[in-house]
């Protein structure tokens, strides 16, 4: 961290006030992390709120072991966190002020790093990212990550209100003299006092800053036995406390003068504090519900119209069945909550309207709080549309567990006839266990209603593998559907009436139960009994022995194992006609790859093609011999193999003997930087440049699209071997875009998508942002307003990087599409009538087609100078519009005839320049130069 020159000060930059109660065994934890912060200028206020255990007792222990540290203690206990940081804060010294749960921790540059920006901005409060530690798994998430994703400075709540959604008090440094200056203190007598506190501090600050990096680390604890005073959501006192804390804010706000705010306050209470308790509402009973009912409803009318209308409309329709005394129906709705591509399980057509429910809406409230009109059920695609599945029955049947199925369908995604596969699946630590089912028909039910979709599934636990590779611990089975090639997974729900049980059925078992939590998924727990079993007074020895038998088989099956059997299997002979094809790190039958293997199937060579998988190996034409990546097949071929052919890399691990040709095609050429042009690599430690050297050094041959090519990727890779200049495979059937079979392939990829007749296709196909793989960030267009302009005649198809999360909004999924099921873009690229990318390769490849190509770049500054760099400028090469704005946008695709007129010189110099040799018959040049004459192996050497 910097420094800032500061006037010499005695004393302490910040105090750090530590409260606890009764928590003896983990006060040191969080006191040692403030003590050993980067800042030393620092003093710790341990507040204990009079524990009857050995809280105090550890407290003047650590004050005795440094003079920074300070014990207090209340007289009496007060029964929440608001009267021990007051008393904090009345004797805190220095000009700083920071919150710490005895709990939780900091991280080590916590202290500074807020420290320095409020000297920096002048701030009265900054705020930082909370890392949530999650104590029972050792897994971490992040505590409203959207509101820190970068460094902010904001001159007060209402040039940012969303940051009323931040409304802890310990992940903020404060200045004492704005404390002193408002008074601000925290409420006593009630819980979620952090609430008011935030909300009085937001509102009053005449400017806060905000810091994109992990301020406080919040501990989850894994027993139940020890959760901190406000963790217990299933206590209606809890519910009150929140609703209590929300009038105390709504006054605070009335008195000062800044009612204005009321409405993102209210938006802040639904999105958070109430969503809370609305997703525990299918684990809790009838009275429960009943009583939340009673607390909440008075303050859901209080709260202004745009924060209702802001919320997701499943949220929307809670609130309106808790009010109007409808809770088994509140309870099944808040299921999709966290899953909204639920079906609800009945939907009412009524004068072009559609309500959610069996019955039609009594009356114009009913109406306008029931209306999912807006959902276009009639019109979603069957791997997007909404479906619910629920056990209506699960017990045993013989030695096998029988699970009576109900599907509930209100879009009529499935024929009648049912769909083309269904099954369901239980993950297990080899192969999956899929039991194939087949649906009943279709029937209306004794109410007049239609009936769910109903099926008969017996599992049986015998074809559980046997071993070790077994189904060990909890699995949420779930139901896999297949329609036209794609395929869609969805959970299992159990009903809240559907009671636990466990039985024991072929040498194993199995307890039977539902998941606590979000939308209650079917949980299996499995073991083995017998003698493998961990039942009777043998367990203990038996535990120790499969331990002990599970860490053998570690190492005589694990990767170093591998590689030394890899290293003896090269003594055999090669095999002059294995090729080992491998797409995407096995992910699928793809890329330039595929195209070669097709290539080598026309021409007839003598050669034996096996192609490497991971996942689902559905994507692969029937008869295709695959090895599972990593496996000990996997090892065997890859060393006997004369030839390897990949788009990525094959694993280190394992060498390339010297009579082992490998080609590599790779996938697509070099916009932003790569290899040792990228700063990650170019700094890294000298092992991992050294690994990456060894990496490139075994191709043998790279094939190279264009001249633009080969000073970029190859030049960045320090390859130096054989170049075949033929254009890349995977781009033949894109040269040949205009050919019957390759429009029939587009037409079919069309009709795959249920895209209606007489629309026009855009596929958005956005490249990932380096930092923030998974998040979503690189999904910038705002498709609701891009479907509101231009819904009518384009179909967009998402198609985003494979690094990133996408799921379709459900308002969305008649106009929108989902693109991720089809393993080769091309499929997409060919079906297609526009291209809508950022700084994706693919706009290397489409240039082929001929076809527009639109670029959104709103963040195109920050993406070139925060990220890894380009290599080009975007503005200067682009073959198309660069767009920052959904009206842009939607004003070009209104005319794209404008588009291809004024961008048709740059569209031609663009292909000219990275398209050199796309001909068509790029696979038949690569199969010749690579395969044939005198590349062609011969005789079996070593």
């Amino acid at each position: 961290m910097s420094a800032v020159r500061r006037p010499a000060r005695q004393g302490p930059d910040v105090s750090v006030v530590v409260i606890a109660c009764n928590d003896a065994g983990r006060l040191p934890r969080a006191v040692r992390s403030v003590l050993g912060q980067s800042l030393r200028a620092l003093e710790v206020i341990i507040v204990d709120d009079c524990s009857t255990d050995g809280t105090f007792a550890a407290a003047r222990e650590l004050a005795g072991t440094d003079p920074r540290v300070r014990a207090l203690r209340l007289p009496a206990n007060s029964g929440g966190c608001g009267a021990p940081r007051n008393a904090g804060i009345e004797v805190a010294r220095a000009p700083h002020v920071m919150f710490l749960d005895s709990d939780d921790e900091l991280p080590y540059h916590a202290c500074k790093s807020l420290l320095l920006t409020a000297e920096e901005t002048g701030a009265d409060l900054v705020t930082g990212e909370v890392t949530r530690l999650f104590e029972e798994t050792g897994t971490t998430g992040l505590w409203y990550p959207e509101l820190f994703d970068d460094t902010h400075v904001f001159d007060g709540i209402r040039a940012a209100p969303r940051y009323f959604l931040d409304a802890l008090s310990t992940n903020k440094l404060y200045r004492a003299g704005f404390l002193a200056r408002h008074g601000l203190r925290f409420p006593e007598g009630v819980h979620y006092e952090d609430s008011l506190f935030s909300a009085q501090a937001l509102t009053l600050a005449r400017r806060f800053a905000v810091v994109p990096w992990p301020v406080y680390t919040w501990w989850l604890a894994a027993d139940p036995a020890t959760p901190s005073i406000t963790a217990g959501r299933h206590r209606i006192e809890s519910v009150r406390d929140r609703v209590t804390v929300a009038g105390l804010v709504d006054a605070f706000l009335q008195e000062t003068g800044n009612a204005d705010l009321k409405a993102a306050e209210d938006e802040k209470f639904l999105r958070h504090d109430l969503r809370l308790y609305l997703g525990d509402l299918p684990f809790r009973d009838h009275r429960w519900i009943a009583e939340f009912a009673a607390v909440v409803t008075p303050h859901l009318r209080t709260l202004a119209p745009e924060a209702h209308a802001a919320m997701p409309r499943e949220q929307q329709i809670c609130h309106y069945l808790l009010s109007a005394g409808r809770f088994a129906e509140a309870a099944e709705c808040a299921r999709t909550l966290d899953r909204p591509h639920l079906a609800p399980r009945h939907v009412v057509r009524e004068a072009g309207r559609t309500y959610w429910g069996p019955l039609p809406p009594a009356g114009p409230e009913a109406a306008a709080g029931l209306d999912i009109t807006g959902w276009h059920l009639d019109e979603q695609p069957f791997t997007g549309g909404p479906l619910r599945h629920e056990v209506a029955h699960i017990g045993p049947a013989g030695p096998l567990l029988r699970v009576l199925l109900h599907t509930h369908d209100p879009a009529h995604l499935l024929p009648d006839a049912g769909p083309d596969t269904a099954e369901l699946r239980v993950a297990t630590t080899a192969e999956p266990l899929t039991v194939p089912f087949r649906y009943d028909p279709p029937r209306t039910g004794a109410d007049g209603l239609p009936a769910p979709r109903t099926a008969t599934i017996d599992l049986d636990p015998g074809r559980i593998p046997l071993g070790l590779k077994g189904f060990r611990g909890r699995r949420h089975p779930v139901v896999v559907l297949g329609r036209m090639g794609l395929t869609r997974t969805d959970p299992l729900l159990v009903p809240g009436d559907l009671a636990s049980l466990t039985l024991h059925l072929a040498r194993h078992r199995l307890r039977v139960g539902r998941e606590e939590r979000g939308a209650g998924r079917l949980e299996l727990t499995w073991e083995r009994t017998g003698v493998l079993g961990h039942a009777g007074a043998a367990a203990p020895r038996l535990r120790t022995v499969h331990r002990g038998i599970h860490r053998l088989t570690r190492r005589v099956t694990g990767p170093r194992a591998k590689a030394l059997t890899y290293h003896e299997l090269q003594r055999l002979p090669i095999d002059d006609e294995l090729v080992v094809f491998e797409a995407m790190e096995g992910r699928g039958y793809t890329d330039s790859p595929r195209y070669l293997h097709e290539e080598l199937l026309r021409r007839g060579l003598p050669l034996r093609a096996v192609w490497s998988y991971t996942g689902s190996s559905s994507s692969y034409p029937e008869g295709t011999p695959l090895i599972r990546r990593g496996s000990w097949e996997y090892v065997r071929t890859v060393a006997r193999a004369r030839y390897w052919v990949d788009s990525h890399g094959f694993p280190l691990l394992y060498g390339k003997r010297p009579g082992t040709r490998y080609l590599q095609t790779w996938h697509g050429q070099a916009f932003k930087h790569m290899g040792f042009d990228v700063p990650e690599l170019r700094l890294a430690s000298a092992e991992r440049r050294r690994l990456h050297r060894e990496t490139v050094a075994r191709w043998d041959a790279l094939i190279a699209p264009s001249e633009e090519f080969e000073k970029t990727f190859v030049r960045a890779n320090g390859y130096t071997g054989e170049l075949l200049r033929t254009g890349l495979p995977r781009n033949d059937p894109l040269v040949r875009g205009h050919e019957p079979g390759q429009r029939e392939r587009a037409a079919t990829t069309r009709e795959r998508l249920q895209i209606p007749p007489g629309r026009k296709v855009l596929l958005y196909a956005p490249t990932f942002r380096d930092g923030t793989r998974g998040g979503g960030e690189s999904i910038r267009v705002d498709l609701e307003g891009l479907v509101r302009r231009t819904g009518e005649e384009w179909m967009v198809i998402i198609r985003p990087h494979y690094y990133e999360r996408f799921t379709v909004p459900r308002e969305l999924g008649h106009a929108v599409r989902d693109g991720r099921e089809f393993l080769d873009v091309n499929d997409l690229l060919l079906a297609s009538d526009a291209l809508l990318t950022d700084y994706s390769s693919v706009m290397f490849d489409y240039a082929n087609l001929g076809r527009p190509l639109l670029f959104y770049a709103d963040d195109y500054d920050r993406y070139r100078s925060l990220t890894r760099g380009t290599y080009y400028d975007l503005a200067e090469i682009a073959p198309g519009p660069l767009l920052g704005t959904v009206d842009e946008l939607a004003d070009a695709l209104a005319d794209l005839d404008a588009v291809r007129e004024e961008w048709a010189g740059a569209y031609e110099r663009f292909r000219t320049r990275f398209n050199p040799y796309a001909d068509g018959r790029a696979a038949e040049g690569v199969v010749k130069l690579f395969f044939e004459g005198g590349n062609r192996a011969g005789g079996g050497g070593r």
